[in-house]
């Protein structure tokens, strides 16, 4: 019984995969309207009464020409045969599991920035929706702030998030307690902030600008209130992971290729799975993905470290441990997208 609702989960990862193709119709389309098309597109297919999502991803090689690719639990497969014309799009996507072979296409097209066509295959024909994912805001971390007044220096430490309405929210730890930060705007560059603490009964307001480098990453400023100016400097935390990383695992069946995305909140993907929490202590790397089949659980568990620019590790189920070798991706190109809150 287990293994067939696991060749059915395979099957309809398989259709999802094609659908997410179409989205590379919308992507182009959008880059005429001066978006872009480089980036992430999620995509919901519904299967059987089921809705499963996956991702699409344009992307250039090292030579700079044009990738795509369909991201989900089983892996990352490459797209052929991709056309986009007048808003129209073709594509042709296979997936191979064991000895079997599955071959759809998918046509479609991109309209006042939403993506639909039809996926088709031996199995039938699957209506596809696609919207693009969101950009997460550079400000987004846990950062380590360094305040200096004259001769002394502070510790403290920024945590800025991101709500469900997309907006950024914040708060400020040190050594007399946690601080209230409202207002948050990062936008072109610059991180704006006003911050409420209160010291012997005494509500105290001060306010902060700054500007966080897109090649060093760090975090730069001023925070100003009554009692005169301190300069401030922060570096975020985990930005060895953060990122995006190809990942190579290797198990008994074979080699296949995955994708790892880690966002600045320590949130992340692993495939199109959401990663709740990636812990990183001490060098360790760690996180869990629990996913649901039916009315059978299935676990993932990866441990690993980050070592002379790779990411090392294995990942862990209830069927073994399947080897992990990670690389991460050095963005060629400058993309264009929505983002949220920059």
């Amino acid at each position: 019984m287990q293994r067939k609702t696991l060749l059915k989960a395979v099957l309809f990862h398989s259709i999802i995969l094609l659908v997410l193709l179409s989205s590379g119709a919308f992507a182009q389309q959008a880059r005429r309207g001066g978006i872009g098309m480089f980036g992430d597109w999620k995509f919901k297919v519904e299967y059987e009464g089921r809705q499963m999502e996956s991702i699409l991803s344009f992307s250039r090689d090292a030579e700079g020409n044009r990738t795509a690719s369909l991201i989900s639990f089983w892996g990352v497969s490459e797209l052929k045969d991709l056309k986009f014309e007048n808003g129209e799009l073709s594509f042709v996507q296979s997936n191979r599991f064991g000895d079997q072979e599955f071959t759809q296409t998918f046509n479609g097209k991109i309209e006042e920035g939403k993506l639909t066509g039809m996926m088709k295959g031996d199995r039938g024909e699957f209506k596809v929706t696609g919207e693009r994912m969101p950009r997460m805001s550079r400000a987004v971390g846990v950062w380590e702030l360094t305040l200096k007044m004259g001769e002394r220096e502070f510790n403290s430490k920024l945590i800025v998030d991101v709500n469900k309405e997309g907006e950024l929210t914040g708060k400020w730890e040190s050594q007399r307690g946690e601080s209230q930060v409202s207002d948050l705007v990062y936008e072109r560059g610059t991180l704006t902030f006003k911050r409420t603490s209160t010291y012997q009964g005494n509500e105290r307001q001060s306010t902060f600008e700054g500007a966080i480098d897109r090649q060093t990453g760090m975090l730069t400023g001023t925070m100003k209130s009554e009692r005169g100016e301190i300069a401030v400097e922060g570096k975020r935390l985990g930005v060895d992971l953060i990122g995006t990383w190809n990942l190579e695992t290797t198990s008994e069946r074979g080699t296949r290729k995955q994708r790892l995305t880690v966002y600045p909140n320590m949130t992340g993907l692993y495939g199109a799975m959401p990663i709740k929490k990636i812990e990183l202590t001490e060098g360790k790397v760690t996180f869990m993905i629990v996913m649901q089949f039916g009315e059978n659980k299935f676990e993932m568990n990866f441990e690993g470290k980050i070592e002379e620019g790779k990411l090392l590790g294995e990942m862990k189920t209830s069927r073994g441990a399947n080897k992990v070798t990670g690389t991460k991706v050095v963005r060629r190109f400058v993309r264009q997208r929505p983002s949220v809150n920059n």
